[in-house]
This record gives structure tokens, C-alpha cells and sequence, in this order.
């Protein structure tokens, strides 16, 4: 990350290691870990753009049973540097561990700051369809139009796309991957075609498939040689045209609905 010029990056998104002990992370004490990632965080906010974003998806420490939910741990590293939070976005998905003495934890957040107040923001290419696309104004002198934005609603701030699981379509050999759907929005969003987006934990190369997918410059560095090469096979795959991707705006199934 220090060879990249200082504001050169446009967005930077990433999910770093939760120092949970997972077989690609060593567990430290909470204290470094926090020293570690504001390491990062300061390096990373010497690449950001004046209008760029930061976005940092995190879930929970958890040692002994107690929970340390790391939004929260981290938010404190991002405020010293002047960055202003502009969304806790919610995460949501169905599947993960099975927890006995707590609820099973479905949900993550993304931490969404910029460093000023004149930033990206793309509504309309991440609307998501309105449950009543055809309701119309009854009244008044709008009477008869349409009464919402015939692209769809903004998607909110709880997102329920489907974790990278054994059986999804763009499982690898990482234990624990981005789905490139939650990185699309993200881009699309904050970004505008040509710009950079970087992962300073690049794991096996969501971000930058997402970045490429719709025509934006993929930066990114990891630790590990596997996922790198991972990532490598994934992203010629992309430009091959043949590797498979959840899309982004496909419904979550429900095996409740009839």
C-alpha cells in the first residue's frame, strides 16, 4: 500500500481478518489487533481520494463468550482521522455457526465514511424494485403519476445478500469470502466508471472482480500467496467469460413463501 500515490483511490473497500483464530489469521489480544488495523486504517486514508469512501466490513470479536462487536471497537480509529460515518449498513444473511448460549449471530455491518462532505453517491443504478411499482397519487396535483421513482427505491441500509457458502456458485478455498454482490453495490454507488477501488485485504479477489464487472481499476494486496493465486485464476476467468457470479438484485429465497 505505500508504493500507491497518496489520494489516488476512489473507494476502498474491504472485510479484514476478525481475529477469530481462523486458519488464515492469528489470534492476538484485542489491544493489537486494534494497533494493527489502525495501522491500516491510517495508511489507508492517505490513498483516499478527497471525494472517495471508505468502507469496512466487520462482525464480532468473541472472547470467552463475550461479544466485541468491532464497528464499534473500530469507529474510534476512523474519527480520529476527520472521516465523517455516513451509513452503519447492515448486513444480513442465513447462514452461519449455530450458537448455545447466545443467539446465532446472521448479521454484519459495513462502516461507510468519506473524508468530506463532497462525495459519490450513485442512487439509481443500485435501486432495487418497489413492492408497489405501479401505486400512483390519488390526489392532489400529482394525481394519477406515478408516486415513487420508476427505477426502484433506494435499497436502505440493511442488505440481505447470501453469505459464501459450500454451495454457493462463487465458493473457493477461502474460509470466510466476500460475495461479490455486497462489493457491486458498494461500487456502483461510490464510485463512477474509471475510478480506482482498492482492498487492502484482497483475499481471493471479490472486490476487485466487482470493481472490474462495471469498468472500474482493481487495486488490492493480501498476505497470503494461496488466495492471491486464487484470486489471479478468478479474475482471468472473468475476463475469459466464464466465471459465474451471484447477480446482484436476485431475490433471496424464502422457503417459507408459498
Amino acid at each position: 500500500m505505500r508504493s500507491l500515490k497518496k489520494e489516488s483511490m476512489n473507494l476502498i473497500v474491504t472485510s479484514p481478518p476478525y481475529n477469530i483464530g481462523k486458519e488464515y489469521e492469528r489470534r492476538t489480544s484485542l489491544e493489537l489487533y486494534i494497533e494493527q488495523q489502525a495501522s491500516t486504517i491510517a495508511e489507508a486514508v492517505r490513498l483516499l481520494h478527497p471525494n472517495g469512501s471508505i468502507c469496512w466490513q466487520v462482525g464480532n470479536h468473541v472472547d470467552d463468550g463475550e461479544v466485541f462487536p468491532l464497528d464499534i471497537v473500530l469507529y474510534g480509529l476512523f474519527k480520529q482521522h476527520g472521516l465523517k460515518l455516513r451509513n452503519r449498513i447492515v448486513w444480513t444473511f442465513g447462514h452461519g455457526l449455530h450458537c448455545q448460549r447466545r443467539f446465532s449471530g446472521r448479521h454484519e455491518t459495513i462502516l461507510w465514511f468519506t473524508k468530506s462532505d463532497d462525495y459519490i453517491f450513485n442512487l439509481d443504478p443500485v435501486r432495487v424494485p418497489s413492492k408497489y411499482p405501479n401505486k400512483k397519487h390519488f390526489k392532489g396535483p400529482n394525481r394519477g403519476e406515478l408516486s415513487g421513482n420508476p427505477l426502484g427505491k433506494n435499497p436502505a441500509d440493511v442488505w440481505d445478500i447470501p453469505n459464501v457458502k459450500a454451495n454457493h456458485v462463487e465458493k473457493t478455498d477461502h474460509p470466510c469470502q466476500f460475495p461479490v454482490a455486497l462489493v457491486e453495490r458498494l461500487v456502483l454507488a461510490l464510485t463512477n466508471p474509471g475510478q480506482n477501488v482498492l482492498d487492502p485485504y484482497l483475499g481471493v479477489g471479490s472486490s476487485a472482480i466487482a470493481a472490474l464487472k462495471h469498468g472500474r481499476m482493481a487495486y488490492g494486496c493480501d498476505i497470503t500467496q494461496q488466495y492471491i493465486d486464487i484470486a489471479a485464476d478468478r479474475i482471468d476467468s472473468f475476463y475469459a467469460g466464464d466465471l459465474r457470479t451471484r447477480p446482484l438484485n436476485k431475490p433471496v429465497y424464502d422457503p417459507n413463501e408459498g
